[in-house]
């Protein structure tokens, strides 16, 4: 659920980082140019760059949300989302697009999954470890998300065509939004959960989260047990820490009126996936909005997330060098009077790591580059 009715705050463009006032004044002059024009431009520093990949001028309908993207065997980089006039609007699909490794532009969005009867939306794309790249998406069958259902599809081509698309789940309110982890069984684990309720101002309490276990030699599917807590969660995103350790932060049930009491949750599996220890309130505020969390190749865990308990701003990168126990490391990607939401965080072959995330009330798409060595030289009193 994602309330378009709740308009917090007037357009305003992206603000400077604070821990970008060290440049040099060429360098301020050059940002503060990119602000007035809210990423139409790339603008480089030691420690980030954000661009605009597109927006309302880009023909695929105004609303554009959520992103998902991954690097390809090539290098390129492939990101879906879906498009149309709103989230419950009638008719939407999904989109696919693609910067080439040597492109610093992105192609024109083309159509990658749609139904003339249903409206689509949540796609997740990811290129597993024998190549095949999978783009998971949501149909909605009725006028809430509490209706929908998964559907996938296959590229055998690197993302140049697509299968037909097949059911992936049959209970209505499942849904997906993060990528899947590759376990060191060698099985793929997809985050999805299960949405409840018909008021799209609120996320039921009876909301979970779990998981989809494929085995690629046998090809079959299976599930883990729920993620249950107090006030429903949803959106859940997983690393694993050890063969049978994993941890997985979820996005808080409950409504979008203020709050004091608004968290992230996070939640412990001990048996490598197969059962979850119930959802609790972690350190990190949440805004009732979705967060990403990935493993990098160092070892350590990068958590993206909204720092705040009310507001889709700002978008937080925090880096945990201790298996998740604190996260002493924080960077602002992106912050100001907007929304900057739905994280999705991908390391290239490179070490770099790559950002998408929405802003402009679901109407443009940002990209936000930045190294682990960034993240380490930033300390937060608050250890996380």
């Amino acid at each position: 659920m994602y309330p378009e009715t709740k308009k917090r705050f007037e357009k305003k463009p992206l603000e400077i980082p604070k821990h970008l006032d060290i440049v040099s004044g060429a360098c301020r002059f050059i940002f503060l140019f990119i602000v007035v024009t809210q990423f139409s431009i790339n603008w480089v520093s030691g420690d980030l760059i954000v661009r605009k990949i597109f927006g309302p001028e880009v023909p695929t309908g105004k609303y554009k949300h959520p992103s998902s993207f991954d690097e390809l065997d090539n290098g390129d980089l492939y990101l879906a989302y879906y498009g149309g006039a709103g989230e419950y609007a009638s008719g939407t699909v999904v989109y696919g697009t693609r910067l080439n490794k040597e492109s610093s532009h992105w192609s024109q969005p083309r159509k990658i999954a749609g139904n003339p009867f249903r409206s689509l939306g949540n796609p997740v794309v990811w290129q597993g470890p024998d190549g095949l790249v999978w783009l998971f998406y949501v149909t909605r069958f009725g006028d809430t998300w509490s209706t929908s259902r998964i559907k996938v599809k296959i590229s055998r081509d690197g993302a140049s065509s697509w299968s037909d698309s097949a059911l992936l789940t049959i209970e209505p309110g499942t849904m997906v939004r993060a990528h899947p982890i590759v376990l060191q069984t060698g099985e793929y684990l997809l985050p999805i959960y299960h949405e409840t309720g018909h008021d799209t101002e609120l996320v039921g309490p009876d909301t979970t989260s779990f998981f989809l276990r494929y085995n690629p030699s046998n090809k079959k599917w299976g599930s883990s047990k729920r993620i249950r807590s107090d006030h429903g969660n949803l959106q859940p995103a997983v690393v694993q820490v050890d063969d049978r350790h994993l941890i997985a932060y979820c996005r808080r049930g409950g409504g979008y009126e203020p709050t004091t009491e608004g968290y992230l949750i996070r939640s412990e599996s001990r048996d490598g996936g197969h059962t979850w220890g119930k959802g609790k309130n972690s350190s990190f505020p949440n805004p009732n909005s979705a967060v990403d969390f990935i493993k990098l190749r160092s070892g350590r865990l990068l958590l993206l997330y909204n720092d705040s308990m009310n507001d889709r701003t700002p978008l937080t990168a925090a880096l945990s060098s201790d298996n998740g126990k604190t996260f002493p490391h924080r960077m602002n990607i992106a912050s100001g009077r907007d929304s900057f939401a739905y994280p999705t965080v991908v390391q290239t072959r490179d070490g770099r790591i790559h950002v998408t995330f929405t802003s402009q009330e679901r109407t443009q798409i940002n990209h936000a580059i930045f190294n682990e060595n960034d993240l380490l030289l930033k300390s937060d009193n608050k250890k996380l």
